[in-house]
């Protein structure tokens, strides 16, 4: 049945998305919020109330949360392509295939690297919602490379915290369409929620900080291949950025890229990779770096970009 909950909307959420304030106030995800709204589960003052209705102070809002049954679980479902790249009893390294989402979400039926490590027999041993257990960082669905699961409660804390103070050295390389000018530069500009469009995002004043530096690879006749430091861990931050700088990656549909590029080149996806993942074992203190291959339809690409 779900548990019914009533709040007041305080001051500090005068004018906020209704997806956002419910998120907010009771600790679900945007996209559930917002799953909740479409099903009819959010009242506002009595009525049925849209995801993107925007509340007043005072407003009475009350929200049926799943129950215990309705609650998305990890259930063991091994993942093509997904390898384990390193495990030991703290963390778990894995290269992600596209395709594969981090862990289990509301309109997402599609594998994940959760379900992937279960069926693997990988235990995860730490707190926090059961479907998202040891997630310190995520990749995009259509991005492919190396992500990092805690397994371990003490492992779980120090890299949140790692990936939050900007200590974990995150290299990605991608293809994007054009040359960029400068070669190589820094772009300093916040991201925020698209206004007008569901899970896209924008460069925009009253976003967060979001910085991305990147030097340039390999030039080809319509596109880049460009190696990027992420400072900042944003929500599509590299594909936003340089959709931003009119060189968005290729393949890239939902940021502008060209369609018929990607066709030429057989992408049904973006062009970007996580290639390098470094950081201090969360045990031991000690440095370690892990590296991945390009997976095979961006090395496919990339020779067709080459001949």
């Amino acid at each position: 049945m779900g548990d019914v909950r009533v709040v007041t909307v305080p001051d500090g959420l005068a004018g906020e998305r209704l997806d956002s304030a419910v998120a907010r106030m009771f600790g679900v995800s945007r996209a559930q919020a917002a799953a909740l709204a479409a099903a009819g589960e959010i009242l506002v003052g009595g009525q049925v109330a849209a995801k993107s209705t925007r509340l007043g102070t005072g407003d009475v809002v009350e929200v049926r949360l799943p129950g215990p049954a309705d609650e998305l679980t990890v259930v063991p479902e091994l993942v093509a392509g997904m390898s384990i790249v390193h495990e030991d009893h703290d963390i778990v390294v894995v290269d992600k295939p596209a395709g594969v989402a981090a862990h289990p979400s509301v309109g997402w039926d599609g594998p994940n690297v959760l379900s992937g490590l279960a069926a693997a027999h990988v235990r995860i041993a730490t707190s926090g919602a059961a479907e998202r257990q040891g997630i310190v960082s995520r990749l995009d669905v259509g991005t492919s490379g190396l992500m990092v699961v805690a397994k371990s409660e003490s492992a779980y804390s120090i890299l949140k915290q790692a990936f939050r103070s900007r200590s974990v050295d995150k290299t990605y390389h991608t293809v994007v369409q054009g040359l960029p000018d400068p070669l190589s530069g820094t772009i300093d500009a916040p991201i925020g929620r698209h206004p007008g469009h569901d899970y896209r995002f924008a460069v925009m004043a009253s976003g967060r900080p979001s910085v991305t530096h990147y030097e340039l690879l390999e030039a080809f006749r319509s596109a880049s291949l460009l190696e990027i430091k992420l400072e900042t861990g944003r929500t599509h931050q590299i594909r936003v950025h340089f959709s931003a700088l009119r060189h968005p990656c290729v393949g890239d549909l939902t940021y502008g890229a060209d369609p018929t590029l990607a066709t030429r080149l057989g992408l049904v996806r973006q062009w970007l990779h996580a290639v390098e993942l470094g950081f201090l074992h969360p045990e031991t203190g000690k440095p370690v770096t892990f590296t991945s291959p390009y997976a095979a339809d961006l090395a496919h690409a990339l020779d067709l970009l080459d001949a």
